[in-house]
């Protein structure tokens, strides 16, 4: 096992030491992140920047600056590095001899005593040439200087998204400014001097990026760097192209080649020099598809990115050029943010560093600052990883090194699910990349996998991840989280919600229907009679509670799932213009039938199987059989006339049992930390539960636990906190705004369209923020909600009706009490008064 060395790219300067409050051109509203030392640790100190195509990390050095490089579609493995890559699937010559073993291991599971068996090995293959989201080199900007460095300070802008690093020499005050713009599809960086800047030189490299080889950089022109290079065993190609502008009376820019295979640009005699780099890969998600072999093989991307960077940056450009690229860049931004804005009550703290609010935070007496700085920051991480061409994975889109954690992919049982959960919401309308890449990457392979490995012949079925790797993954006895086939059930919740959130009837009948009938199609088939328990209703077999490990049928995960789809599908019937009414009464007649996946068990749980096995000591990372509460509606919304056992009535249960038995298992489900894990989506995801509970003081607990426990000094999300060079992982800072807005906000989907929407206000207000607002939130039905609170008292509501919104039966509901109901009208606005 390689051992890393904590890169350190701190100048070896002196840094005077400073009591400084915030730097001057930190935002005054508060909202960012700032230092006083340039960040040396990569996971927990570098600052991110990104576009969605593009990513960077930003150290903050002063005469060396590395910029850590990424391209959302780097991958070092998938078709590009074996033509053969099939997406971890049977061949169809196995498709009779999995059928049967299949069958076998349904009558096992049936036959067993336990109800379980150990294993389903013959259903797995092994998932080849899978590889890993991959760095991409690195831009090291390099000043002629030996001057000592004082008055330094680093800081990312959240209103502007824009890292920053200033610092002062014997003769400049120095400032340089970093963005990564979507509209232009390119990355800047500006370095900009009270005199004339030293000597600037430019170049790309790939030497600290851990198994990345080395690619060829040359001069496109006298102020162009390009780099070209491929992932190791892969023929992947990615492509940088870099361009340099410079002003100043005697400013001089020129590119040099500095050996084979290698060149840099100099600039001189410059008070202004900035660079601007564009980059991809020749990966096509149009391309996964048969009729292109599954190849994902698109066209080199040298000349598109050429036209991408003439329009970004062309030669010569003047300085009126950087700032129009700049507040291009602010106003996308901004428009992603979608007008909603949160306050906490909190008073903004300029005289303490970020690092120094995180050392000093403890759990249960919290800081509100830093907790509405990390809801910001969540928001911000999701403009800078989401609207691209890939939806944002495991890491968002910043990664390093030739092989990251768990692949940086596509997690499908948790993960890619909890990247969005506050999206909707929070009216951040950056959904579409990740619906496309359900319909161009799991849709086509997986309607293979659903015929070669379930011999269904209707709709399409995943398990896991990128290049439609839609097979169950072989990886020793691998069930517990490869047996899978419910995770496009999971991400048809958000094709529901985006649907049900902005009634986009176009997009809706184009892309969301079709994939909720593709993946309902298929779980009709895959049903079958419960032959254990005899009971006449359907089940799931075999299965596995992510990512427990008995294999056993009637999963409540699943089951809870599957029967929230189907419901969709009868809500979204009327609007889809399918005609298939067919398909519609087999989705109604089979949801009556299923299993619920709804029991109390022996010690009053609610149980995560249908065979009554919990553990009063399971504390698992995760939540599986939790999903109808959180964020679901299953449990949350349980409805004994619809959920209750179809043929024995003695197996029905009332919502306050329900809901008791809930509040069992979440409690004895642990606080996050574990023999299994310490990670801070299993703790922002248990905060969101005891919100939904209306627990204030567990939901508030689980919150502060989570930042005590799992942030880093940048705020990033850490999977390994107390290691010297920790794991980041992307989850945890996306599930913490979709916690703390659900003990502020609640409004869970219904089960049918006539069922009331409940706006649940302040359902889980902790005495820590006694006094907020919120603006501009997004719920169902077409709906926003604007209301504050003042000294723990809730002011009127104001909720606005969209134009294009069907009408709703609606609920207002405050400490329990039900504060108004009525029917939503399309472009009305309701006050609703305490």
């Amino acid at each position: 096992m390689s051992i890393r060395v904590v890169l350190v790219v701190a100048s070896t300067l002196s840094f005077a030491s400073s009591t400084y409050a915030a730097p001057p051109g930190f935002p005054s509203s508060g909202n960012g992140l700032w230092y006083k030392t340039p960040g040396s640790s990569w996971s927990k100190e570098w600052l991110p920047i990104g576009n969605g195509y593009l990513a960077a990390m930003t150290p903050g050095g002063t005469v060396k600056e590395v910029t850590q490089l990424n391209i959302e579609s780097l991958w070092s493995g998938g078709p590009f590095q074996d033509p053969t890559y099939n997406g971890g699937n049977k061949q169809p010559s196995e498709r009779a001899a999995t059928a049967a073993a299949m069958q076998q291991i349904r009558q096992s599971i049936f036959d067993s005593p336990s109800g379980t068996i150990d294993n389903v090995e013959e259903l797995s293959t092994d998932p080849g040439a899978y590889g890993s989201y991959a760095g991409a080199g690195n831009l090291i900007t390099t000043l002629n200087s030996t001057d000592n460095v004082t008055n330094y300070a680093r800081w990312l802008d959240l209103d502007q998204a824009v890292a920053f690093t200033s610092w002062e020499d014997s003769e400049n005050k120095l400032v340089r400014t970093s963005f990564c713009s979507n509209p232009s599809k390119s990355c800047t960086q500006q370095l900009k001097s009270s005199s004339i800047l030293p000597e600037v030189t430019y170049a790309f490299d790939s030497g600290i990026e851990l198994g990345l080889p080395q690619p060829v950089v040359s001069c496109f022109d006298h102020n162009t760097l390009i780099l070209r290079g491929s992932v190791v065993k892969s023929q992947m190609t990615y492509e940088f192209i870099g361009r340099v502008n410079a002003a100043g009376a005697s400013a001089r820019v020129n590119c040099t080649p500095t050996g084979s295979g290698n060149a840099t640009i100099i600039v001189s005699g410059a008070s202004t020099s900035s660079i601007t780099w564009v980059g991809a890969t020749d990966y096509d998600m149009d391309a996964g598809n048969a009729a292109h072999s599954f190849s994902f093989k698109g066209n080199d991307p040298h000349s598109g990115l050429v036209a991408t960077l003439n329009t970004a940056s062309p030669i010569g450009a003047p300085l009126s050029s950087f700032t129009s690229l700049m507040n291009t860049h602010v106003k996308s931004y901004q428009s992603f943010l979608g007008g909603f804005s949160l306050s906490l009550g909190q008073k903004v703290d300029l005289t303490r560093s970020t690092d120094e609010l995180v050392a000093a935070y403890q759990t249960d007496v919290g800081d509100t600052y830093l907790e509405w700085l990390l809801f910001n920051y969540g928001r911000y991480l999701l403009t800078g990883s989401a609207p691209g061409v890939l939806p944002a994975n495991l890491q968002g889109k910043w990664a390093r090194d030739i092989s990251n954690p768990w692949s940086a992919d596509y997690h499908s049982n948790i993960n890619i699910q909890m990247n969005y959960w506050f999206a909707e919401m929070t009216n951040m309308n950056l959904v579409t990349p990740l619906f496309d890449y359900i319909e161009k990457t799991w849709a086509p392979r997986g309607t293979l996998t659903a015929q070669v490995l379930y011999n269904i012949t209707r709709g399409w079925v995943t398990h896991n991840e990128i290049f439609g790797h839609t097979g169950m993954k072989l990886s020793g006895n691998s069930a517990q989280w490869a047996n899978y086939p419910e995770s496009a059930v999971w991400m048809m919740i958000h094709v529901w919600d985006h649907f049900d959130y902005t009634n986009n009837l176009d997009w809706f009948k184009a892309q969301g229907w079709p994939l909720l009938k593709g993946v309902a199609s298929f779980h009709l088939d895959k049903l079958i009679p419960d032959l254990r328990f005899n009971d006449s209703s359907l089940v799931v077999s075999p299965c596995n509670s992510p990512e427990q490990v008995p294999i056993t049928l009637g999963c409540a995960h699943a089951q809870q799932l599957i029967w929230q789809l189907f419901n969709a599908i009868e809500k979204g019937f009327p609007a889809s213009g399918d005609t298939d009414t067919a398909f519609l009464a087999e989705v109604r007649d089979k949801r009556v039938r299923m299993d619920k996946g709804i029991h109390i068990g022996s010690w009053g749980q609610l149980q995560e199987w249908k065979v009554d096995m919990d553990s009063p000591s399971d504390t698992h990372r995760h939540l599986s059989h939790l999903i109808g509460l959180y964020p679901g509606y299953a449990v949350s919304g349980y409805e004994p006339s619809l959920q209750g056992s179809p043929s024995n009535a003695t197996r029905s249960f009332t919502k306050a049992q329900v809901l008791d038995a809930a509040t069992t298992s979440l409690a004895h489900r642990g606080i996050g930390t574990g023999p299994d894990a310490d990670a801070g989506w299993e703790k922002v995801w248990r905060a969101a539960a005891w919100a939904q509970l209306r627990n204030a003081s567990q939901f508030y607990f689980e919150l502060s636990y989570a930042i005590k426990t799992n942030y880093g000094a940048n705020l990033l999300s850490l999977y390994t906190p107390d290691d010297v060079d920790p794991i980041f992982q992307i989850d945890a800072n996306f599930g913490y705004p979709a916690a703390l807005l659900n003990g502020l906000l609640q409004a869970p989907d219904v089960p049918s369209l006539t069922t009331p929407i409940v706006i649940t206000v302040l359902p889980a207000l902790p005495d820590n923020w006694p006094s907020g607002s919120i603006k501009g939130a997004r719920v169902r039905g077409g709906l926003t909600v604007d209301f504050q609170w003042t000294n723990s008292q809730l002011g009127p509501i104001t909720i606005k009706t969209d134009t294009h919104a069907k009408a709703r039966p609606i609920q207002v509901v405050y400490k329990g009490k039900t504060l108004s109901s009525f029917n939503s009208s399309p472009g009305s606005t309701t006050i609703v008064r305490v």
